[in-house]
């Protein structure tokens, strides 16, 4: 019997194992198989971990932008070079595909080369001679210990999202991986530290809601930056910010995307299903509402014919179109919403419950899953289902869906397949939502833009990435400062040239 790994804390750059008496099992999403034990990290081990950011933080504000500049050189290249494993450990303990996990790989991987960009992005302001003498310019300087809180669904690319630009920036920084697929983001970090971060600069802590809570309220915690669920992200940010932090939340979703009957039928389509059904619906960025212009409805029936057909297998088969969902209780949620757009009168076109993949009857699979005929007050359009579950609305007109869209609380991402300009245009400056694509399924911009949710999709001003995510990491200080030159220096200069 193979022995299962206990995942460590990661303290002032050692793995230390924690004296918990709470471990939670790692589970195979696809086999139910334990494969890793990860603890519930005690107060005092928390303490420690802050203590030892807090220590080296002293020194790490001082570095060089070159120095810190080298490191996110060094790490892009270890994140590179250890890409497949980073990716199966995301397939092992979250159940996506080896191709969606090596995307994730792919999209974190671009946030360290925008941090490499450091020393031209931190730069302050000068004016000489502003008035009357007076000099005025600008210091952008790192806040001290941050900390960052990650749900399940990217164990990669969102910790990337935070602690690169963060340290970076001169901080230091403590990550709270969800304890559901911790082994990614542990192997991330200690990628970071052989890539010349010094012991302290991150540490990594693993818990629940007890150890996030003590986390983002610590007095030696100067920012604070979640993704995950709207409920968590609330309290996390109503508690940061009550406690002085500077706070960021990127929270739930309901994502729309427009079909316009002038749309590439085909392209419109395919595109649709990887959207809804990849990684098994399980990103907040995934489309689970089509919002169907006109005659664009006519094209559902062939919608549910493709979807019917997609792959649903282990995540280390390459040719599956979706893998599992990350636990049972996952799945258990998912079909009971299934159930309930039954209930509440939605037309079930494609079912995907009951699903079970040959080898792996143990799995936490769900099916492609299409309702049409959804109405907005039903539960399967109000609540953020997180699987691979599409609803589909059917309008008369642009103007209609843009309205039906505008109206849903959430703001987090939303597309539009359309081949006429102005209906894009229309639409861009009319949707209210913060992440918007043309002919793009999944509207995540690169990663020297911002990520910008808007409504109750995010809380705080700043976004993770791009320029954002600078101004979110330090401070800024301002200087109006005087010198008067004396008649003696100047004379003493004068004769000496």
């Amino acid at each position: 019997m193979t022995e299962v790994v206990r995942v460590p804390l990661l303290i002032d750059g050692q793995h230390v194992q924690s004296k918990s008496t709470r471990w939670d099992d790692v589970l195979n999403p696809a086999t139910q198989e334990v494969v890793a034990q990860v603890p519930y990290a005690t107060m005092d081990e928390l303490e420690t971990i802050i203590a030892s950011s807090a220590k080296a933080y002293e020194s790490w504000r001082h570095s060089s932008q070159g120095a810190r500049m080298r490191v996110m050189l060094n790490l892009q290249r270890l994140v590179r070079e250890n890409s497949t494993k980073l990716a199966e450990a995301i397939s092992r303990e979250h159940g996506k595909t080896m191709p969606d996990a090596e995307g994730e790989v792919g999209r974190g991987l671009e946030v360290i080369e925008y941090a490499c960009s450091i020393a031209s992005m931190q730069l302050g302001e000068y004016a000489e001679n502003a008035a009357g003498g007076i000099d005025v310019y600008t210091l952008i300087q790192p806040l001290g210990v941050c900390a960052g809180v990650t749900a399940f669904n990217f164990p990669v690319m969102l910790p990337c999202f935070m602690f690169p630009l963060a340290v970076a920036c001169g901080n230091t920084f403590v990550l709270k991986p969800s304890e559901q697929d911790p082994s990614a983001s542990l192997m991330l970090a200690e990628l970071a530290l052989e890539a010349g971060l010094p012991p302290g600069v991150l540490n990594v802590v693993h818990g629940g809601a007890d150890i996030a809570n003590a986390l983002v309220t610590h007095p030696e915690v100067k920012a604070v930056s979640f993704i995950g669920s709207t409920a968590v992200g609330t309290e996390i940010h109503r508690r940061a910010t009550e406690a002085g932090k500077r706070s960021q939340a990127m929270m739930g979703a309901k994502n729309h995307c427009i079909v316009m009957p002038d749309a590439d039928r085909d392209v419109a389509i395919n595109q649709l299903l990887g959207a809804a059904f990849g990684a098994a619906g399980q990103r907040c960025m995934a489309i689970s509402v089509a919002v169907m212009v006109g005659e664009s409805g006519e094209w559902i029936d062939e919608l549910v014919k493709r979807a019917a057909t997609m792959k649903v297998n282990v995540g280390t088969d390459r040719e599956a179109d979706l893998g599992p969902l990350v636990s049972p209780r996952a799945r258990q949620r998912v079909e009971s919403l299934i159930e309930a757009g039954v209930q509440e009168g939605a037309k079930l076109l494609l079912d995907g419950r009951g699903l079970k993949v040959s080898g792996y009857e143990s799995g936490n699979f769900v099916g492609p899953t299409v309702f049409s005929d959804v109405k907005a007050e039903m539960r399967i359009y109000e609540e953020e289902i997180f699987g691979p579950v599409l609803c589909i609305v059917r309008v008369n007109t642009l103007e209609e869906a843009v309205q039906f869209i505008n109206r849903n609380p959430n703001g987090n991402g939303v597309s539009i397949f359309t081949q006429d300009g102005g209906h894009a245009r229309y639409f861009q400056n009319r949707i209210d939502v913060g992440q918007i694509g043309i002919n793009i399924p999944i509207p995540v911009p690169v990663a020297w833009f911002s990520f910008t949710g808007s409504r109750a999709s995010k809380l705080g001003d700043l976004g993770p990435n791009g320029k954002q995510a600078v101004q979110f990491w330090t401070q800024t200080k301002t200087v109006t400062a005087r010198w008067q030159a004396h008649a003696n220096t100047i004379n003493t200069t004068i004769s000496m040239t």
